[in-house]
């Protein structure tokens, strides 16, 4: 576990960082908005208490809204991103459960699972970040347009930065 600290806290720099210094500044057509720093919540280890997911999740969208001005937007979607990930961990797990030492990587439990495991995550996120940034029903098919191509190339950069970072 002390191992895990350095490289996470140096995970949660880095990820921010690209966030707000590149991935913020890349919009297309006003409906694509990448969000790579979700990653961070998604490779945080199976063993992290859930209040400490909590906790985490919550400075992580709050470094975020702290850079891009929005007043707890990305805060709040990250704390509920955080909130169902045990559940979708408890829902999508192998049959064995998950061995003790594993982190939720596509290394570990392949294409298919991470993808799930992923999207489910990604969906939720951005189903709330962007409709808090809306905060009205009349936009909803545009919001729920932008969600999809938003989430798309999330997990596009996700699981190319899996390939990117694989260790053996």
């Amino acid at each position: 576990m002390i191992k895990v600290l350095p490289r996470n806290i140096l995970r949660f720099v880095f990820l921010v960082l690209l966030q707000v210094l590149i991935l913020n500044n890349i919009q297309l057509s006003g409906f694509i908005n990448p969000y790579l720093y979700v990653l961070f919540i998604l490779l945080l280890p199976f063993e992290t208490p859930k209040w400490a997911l909590l906790v985490i999740a919550f400075l992580l969208g709050l470094s975020i809204d702290a850079f891009t001005d929005t007043i707890g937007m990305h805060a709040s979607a990250t704390v509920l991103m955080a909130f169902f990930r045990p559940y979708v961990l408890n829902i999508i797990s192998p049959r064995d459960g998950y061995d003790a030492g594993t982190f939720p990587r596509l290394y570990y439990f392949g294409f298919t699972w991470f993808l799930k495991y992923s999207v489910i995550l990604i969906l939720i996120h951005h189903f709330c970040l962007f409709y808090l940034e809306v905060f009205r029903l009349s936009d909803f098919f545009f919001t729920l347009w932008k969600i999809i191509l938003s989430s798309f190339f999330s997990l596009i950069l996700i699981i190319i930065s899996q390939y990117i970072m694989v260790r053996k």
